[in-house]
């Protein structure tokens, strides 16, 4: 599989170092000021002279977030990125998001190595005013705007790729910024998986060879692992994934990955992701139009995959579980009808009266094997319903809780790392909404709260556990680049739920 951008961040060189600006060699240079700052020179950073004079015609207006690429022709860098700052104290979101933007500039340059210069007063003029977050916000803003989504022209070119960036401290213990160094790497190389793995053609990546990625990533961390065939998923009796599978050639997979950094197997966060490798809709068949976009509909195992791989970098002192319910949705002559009645592995019967609200099928097993394994709280990531869309749009990710403690500790990562979520209602007539009159639930309810019943549909299989559900559907695959976002996949999700584990 073409897992170029993670492959190529892997590899990426970063330091803290404290050498004099003008000293610092780089083929591109960034460095953050305010305009008040630029019309006063900067007068130590090589090129400001440049800056100053566009500043001073208009030519760079200096504002929050703005960029421009100045030639250097003294000192050791070939070109000076200027981003404009806010007077007022910077966030650790606006630092990611202008780094971001620096590093597709940085990219068009065609840079190898880029340097970070970062005045001695960043710190205390930040909101958090900690060399560790600003550190990491850096890195992490940098890696995740240095993404290219990997094309399959005849003689394309291959995704450009940085070789090092240095953080160019002054007046600070390097210690802390080189902390914050390797958790920002961690935290975008895990989001670039997960983008990556989005991004994938469905006739590339299918349940079998998502499993195969997961087992190249358990080896990767070391962790425990192993996979269920569609055999036996049918023996175990999860109707639920096996159902969805059984009308594509590509057979379902369940997939589990296990890491232990305590020495007891016990307050387990679970992780349960859809793993819908492509979704026609079934016997319910989607319209034509866009429906090419649906290789992302296994964006949730691509979050908890990605997750995962921040956890397997920093080892946290956590135990985390990590099941992803794996399938093709396909209308073949073996397909599910609308109709039909299938039993969950909880033993729950589920009246299926739409085919293409599948992914809450497969999940109903998912959550069922992840309290099995030992989980003791739960975490779903599912790109689940168009009505979150129209809620949300693309910006936020709809949540459904039954647990609101749980919720405000994720919410609060969710605003460290700067990904939106917005928590649906959850009262009880919703609930009685996705009762059936002849099984225990129904997979589809007409008539609104598409998402919130949906989410309760999935937390039903929950079983009194404190259970999350993201959706994801409008947050996973975007028309256009925002923020730290590229067009198509995000990544959406794993910066927060790699913040709530490493942080509780």
């Amino acid at each position: 599989m073409k897992m170029t951008n993670a492959t190529q961040l892997e590899q990426l060189q970063i330091e803290a170092v404290s050498t004099a600006v003008q000293a610092q060699e780089a083929d591109a240079l960034v460095v953050l000021g305010t305009k008040a700052a630029w019309e006063a020179g900067l007068t130590e950073i090589p090129g400001v002279q440049a800056v100053k004079d566009a500043v001073a015609t208009g030519l760079f207006e200096a504002k929050h977030g703005s960029v421009h690429v100045f030639p250097v022709r003294e000192g050791k860098a070939r070109f000076l990125i200027a981003v404009g700052c806010k007077e007022e104290p910077l966030t650790a979101n606006d630092i990611r998001i202008m780094l971001a933007d620096a590093a597709r500039e940085a990219m068009k340059l065609q840079a190898s190595k880029v340097a970070v210069h970062i005045a001695a007063e960043l710190v205390t003029a930040t909101v958090e005013k900690n060399a560790k977050i600003v550190s990491h916000a850096i890195v992490e803003g940098f890696m995740l705007g240095a993404y290219s989504r990997v094309t399959y022209k005849k003689g394309a070119k291959p995704i450009h790729a940085f070789a090092s960036l240095t953080l160019n401290v002054e007046g600070a213990s390097l210690e802390e910024w080189q902390q914050g160094a390797a958790s920002g790497k961690a935290y975008a190389l895990g989001t670039t998986i997960a983008r990556d793995l989005v991004n994938l053609p469905g006739n590339t990546l299918v349940p079998s060879t998502l499993a195969d990625y997961a087992l190249e990533l358990a080896e990767t961390y070391g962790f425990e692992a192993h996979v269920l065939d569609e055999n036996q998923i049918q023996e175990k009796g999860m109707g639920g994934l096996y159902g969805v599978g059984k009308g594509s050639v590509n057979p379902p997979r369940m997939i589990v990955l296990k890491y232990q950094g305590t020495s007891e197997w016990k307050d387990v966060t679970g992780l349960v992701g859809k793993g819908i490798t492509f979704d026609t809709g079934g016997i319910s068949l989607k319209r034509a139009g866009n429906m090419d976009e649906m290789i992302c509909d296994m964006g949730g195992a691509a979050a908890m995959l990605g997750t995962m791989a921040v956890i397997g970098q920093l080892k946290p002192e956590a135990n985390v579980l990590c099941v992803i319910a794996s399938a093709e949705n396909m209308p073949d002559g073996k397909a599910l009808k609308p109709g039909d009645i299938i039993t969950s592995y909880s033993g729950r019967t589920i009246e299926v009266l739409n085919t293409d609200a599948e992914g809450r099928l497969v999940l109903a097993d998912g959550m069922t094997y992840a309290k099995e394994l030992g989980a003791d709280r739960i975490i779903d990531a599912a790109t689940l319903t168009g009505a979150v869309g129209v809620a949300l749009a693309n910006l936020t990710t709809g949540v459904v809780t039954n647990d609101e403690v749980f919720f405000q500790q994720f919410a609060a990562a969710s605003k460290r790392t700067g990904e939106y979520v917005w928590a649906f209602p959850n009262h009880p007539e919703y609930w009685d909404m996705i009762k059936s009159d002849v099984a225990d639930v129904k997979n589809s309810v007409p008539g609104g709260a598409g998402s919130i019943t949906a989410g309760m549909f999935v937390g039903t299989f929950a079983d009194e556990l404190p259970w999350i559900h993201l959706d994801i559907a409008g947050t996973a695959f975007i028309p256009g680049k925002r923020g730290v976002n590229p067009k198509g996949g995000t990544g959406a999700m794993v910066r927060t739920i790699a913040e709530y584990i490493v942080s509780n």
